[in-house]
C-alpha cells in the first residue's frame, strides 16, 4: 500500500475549500493510501483552521476527530532542522517515522528538496497521477 505524510496546507485546503485533498481524503478513508500524521500537523491544521479561518470549537474538534479516525498516527523520535521552517521539520519526521513513499505538499521549500531520506516529495495531483498509476 502506498503511505504518505500530508502536510498540514493539504488538510486545510481540503477541509476548508475542496478540491483535490478530498480526494486524497476519500483514497485514505477507503483503504487505497496509507495516510501518515503527527499531532504536530494536526495541531497545525486545526490552529489555521481557527485563526485563519475562524472555524468554532465544534468544528475544530469534529475535524480533528474525522482526522483521527482515517489517518496512520505516528509519533516520531527524532528532531530534524533540515529547513528554515520549523512546521516543514515536523513534516519530514513524520514521513521518517511513518516509512511514508510520499510527503504531499504545496509548499515550495519542501518540494524544492524533491526527496528527503529516499522519500519523495510531491505536488498533490503529481502523487494521485503516480499513486493510481502503481
Amino acid at each position: 500500500m502506498i503511505s504518505a505524510t500530508v502536510d498540514s496546507n493539504i488538510y486545510v485546503s481540503a477541509l476548508q475549500f475542496g478540491g483535490i485533498g478530498v480526494r486524497l481524503i476519500g483514497m485514505a478513508r477507503s483503504g487505497a493510501i496509507r495516510m501518515d500524521i503527527s499531532e504536530a500537523i494536526l495541531a497545525e491544521t486545526i490552529g489555521v483552521l481557527r485563526d485563519k479561518f475562524g472555524w468554532d470549537g465544534y468544528r475544530l474538534h469534529f475535524a480533528r476527530l474525522d482526522l483521527r479516525k482515517f489517518a496512520h498516527i505516528v509519533v516520531p523520535t527524532q528532531t530534524l532542522n533540515v529547513t528554515d521552517d520549523p512546521d516543514d521539520n515536523r513534516i519530514l519526521e513524520c514521513a521518517i517515522a511513518a516509512g511514508s513513499d510520499y510527503i504531499v505538499t504545496y509548499d515550495k521549500d519542501l518540494l524544492r528538496l524533491g526527496e528527503y531520506a529516499g522519500i519523495k516529495i510531491v505536488r498533490a495531483v503529481d502523487f494521485l497521477q503516480r499513486g493510481m498509476a502503481r
